[in-house]
């Protein structure tokens, strides 16, 4: 540093300056932890190009069976996600105006292709044999109608206890099992993914302890390992193409551990398909750094990881300012400001676990602040069902950066070639005065697809 003539030393520099060597040592793991964050975010794309995308010689032939001839120009647009983009779908038909459930619909559909359906025990069967399996049938509908993979959640969870429930562990576990059961095998013609067994790794934490009693001594007494063997062998018999997920808020090494090694079949194998992962992040958002190291120790399983409950809010952390006062009136408190930095803090989190090739799933929380979880500012949509700057920076990356529509000209024996994101596509192309259609399903082992246009 020049000064006066000549060169100034680093603590004459600070002094000058008044920036303290402490200041100083403090700001660098400060701009360490800054540089790795950009560094991993400017590596995402490469990681999404490598692993999210696919080169495909794309052979098609006409409605008479003959490949096209060359030189015809063909239209080439993505149709749907192979990568599960999704929410809990809990306030369809339930928000608070004809216009506002209208509008959740619309914001729904346009934006994901996954739907979470809720399956919480003590509110599916309030009374004991009479379970809402009309209130599913409803949903299933919707999400068949617009082309949304559902999957129900959850299916064992000691959160809290169905009133009816016998005071008798062994019992209340007997029932639990046949409750697994019985779900899966009703609808195992709409509902193909299931988060069996939640929050197994802290089961005898102290809110449940209170709030579901005979469920959590039946854990305590059967033993965690146990348990979860047993809530998945259900599962599995009752319909053996479902994929299965175990699911936990615990991101910790105590999850593997005290779980996911638990969860395994007399010849070593896994019980499990996929590792499920909550990130609600009331609290703030986890640093890049976190989120990158979370989904590297669960990828060490060999299986993929679904990102079951993402939260971001879009408002001060009114629950940790909460903690004390315990207000059941308090309200959060959402600026513009707040949701700018919210649509910042999810494209962020979005990449990075899009770029990750464990990673086959996201799922947002609550898709309306309409009474989110906490009363938090949660949603991407707010109360009014405006979607917000996080819904529209996620529009912009799963239905624009990360979509494909290109057009590709047709060489000798009617194949095309394109790379584009994998998943559900149709091409188009005029031969002969027609508009010709075909459908094909881009996958990574893809490399030559058989695509017959017809009108």
């Amino acid at each position: 540093m020049k000064w006066k003539g000549g060169f100034m030393n680093r603590r004459d520099f600070l002094k000058a300056t008044g920036i303290s060597a402490a200041s100083a040592a403090i700001s660098r793991p400060l701009l360490a932890e800054k540089e790795r964050k950009n560094e991993m975010l400017d590596q995402a794309d490469a990681r999404i190009e490598k692993n999210r995308k696919g080169n495909v010689e794309l052979k098609l032939t006409g409605p008479d069976g003959k490949p096209l001839q060359s030189g015809h120009t063909v239209k080439i647009e993505q149709k749907r996600h192979k990568f599960l983009f999704g929410c809990n779908i809990f306030k369809l038909n339930r928000c608070r105006t004809p216009e506002d459930n209208a509008a959740y619909e619309k914001h729904f559909a346009e934006l994901l292709n996954f739907a979470t359906l809720p399956f919480y025990w003590w509110n599916y069967e309030r009374r004991q044999g009479q379970p809402d399996d009309e209130r599913t049938d409803e949903i299933v509908r919707w999400c068949k109608a617009h082309n949304v993979t559902t999957k129900g959640h959850p299916l064992a969870w000691n959160y809290v206890d169905p009133r009816w429930l016998p005071k008798e562990p062994e019992e209340a576990m007997q029932l639990q099992l046949k409750r697994i059961d019985r779900c899966v095998q009703r609808f195992k013609n709409d509902i193909n993914i299931w988060d069996v067994v939640n929050e197994a790794t802290h089961y005898d934490r102290q809110q449940v302890e209170k709030q579901a009693p005979i469920l959590t001594e039946a854990i305590r007494k059967m033993g965690v390992g146990a348990y979860v063997r047993e809530a998945f062998k259900a599962a599995r018999q009752a319909n053996p193409k479902a994929t299965l997920l175990i699911n936990d808020y615990r991101t910790d090494p105590d999850y593997a551990e005290k779980v996911i090694s638990e969860l395994i079949n007399e010849n070593n194998q896994p019980m499990y398909d996929v590792i499920g992962i909550q990130s609600h992040m009331h609290g703030g958002c986890w640093p890049v750094q976190k989120t990158w190291e979370v989904c590297e120790r669960f990828a060490k399983f060999g299986k993929p990881l679904h990102f079951t409950e993402t939260t971001v809010v879009s408002g001060k952390q009114g629950w940790e300012l909460n903690k004390e006062r315990k207000d059941p009136n308090f309200r959060w408190i959402s600026t513009p400001e707040e949701e700018k930095r919210q649509a910042k803090q999810v494209a962020e989190f979005y990449r990075i676990l899009f770029s990750h090739p464990a990673v086959e799933a996201i799922t947002w929380w609550d898709f309306t602040d309409q009474n989110a979880w906490q009363q938090a500012p949660a949603g991407l949509i707010r109360e009014d069902m405006s979607p917000k700057p996080a819904y529209e920076e996620l529009e912009r990356l799963i239905k624009g950066k990360w979509w494909t529509k290109t057009e590709a000209t047709t060489d000798t024996g009617g194949t095309a070639k394109f790379r584009g994101f994998l998943g559900e596509y149709e091409v188009n192309a005029q031969v002969g005065g027609k508009n010709l259609t075909g459908t094909f399903h881009l996958d990574k082992t893809a490399r030559e697809i058989d695509a017959q246009l017809k009108a």
